[in-house]
């Protein structure tokens, strides 16, 4: 019986030891993760169709757009920062034109708009003559300094994609020809089809 007893009282002092000998898992801290991240693993690629990848883009355009515009309008308008600002603010047009950003400045500082936010998108082309013109239909909610909603608006945008060939790749820059345009009507009458 005693040899039975130091058997059991030895197994369960060696029970003990494992179980203190045992190395708890330790979590990796967010400098390793960082350390050892890499693109391929950390960052997965999704797989678009071009239609897809022309609204996330055109989504992407505006919002940037409107960031831009709401930071213009809340400085001063006369430090060397907001004339950088500005001049970025009129690389996203095609043309360099300052009447196509008056009229997104003005409903900005009329309804003193600290952000914007871009909702759901649309994209359309539109084929005149010879010509496929690229559309854009999206909401923007425009929130105040409070960061209460001010309003959700309708907007309309027409931009462009024009080829910027680099090194074996096909690449396009994108423009907006006019921000918040007035659709054209659909030509045929309300019950008058063939």
């Amino acid at each position: 019986m005693m040899k039975k007893s130091n058997i059991v009282g030895v197994l369960i002092v060696l029970f003990f030891a494992l179980i203190a000998c045992k190395k708890e898992k330790t979590e990796v801290s967010d400098l390793e993760k960082l350390r050892n991240n890499t693109n391929k693993v950390s960052y997965p690629v999704a797989k678009m169709d071009s239609a897809q990848a022309i609204s996330f883009i055109t989504k992407q355009k505006i919002q940037e757009l409107l960031d831009l515009s709401t930071l213009y309008t809340s400085g001063n308008r006369d430090t060397e920062i907001d004339s950088v600002i500005y001049a970025q603010m009129q690389s996203y047009f095609a043309e360099n034109d300052s009447n196509k950003l008056k009229p997104i400045l003005k409903q900005l500082d009329s309804f003193k708009v600290k952000t914007a936010k871009v909702g759901n998108i649309f994209v359309k082309k539109e084929i005149k003559g010879h010509d496929t013109l690229d559309f854009a239909k999206f909401d923007v909610e425009y929130f105040d300094h409070n960061d209460k909603l001010i309003g959700k608006f309708q907007k309309n945008a027409q931009y462009m994609l024009k080829l910027s060939p680099v090194k074996f790749k096909k690449e396009f820059k994108f423009y907006f020809v006019d921000f918040d345009s007035v659709p054209a009507k659909d030509s045929t009458a309300v019950g008058v089809t063939k």
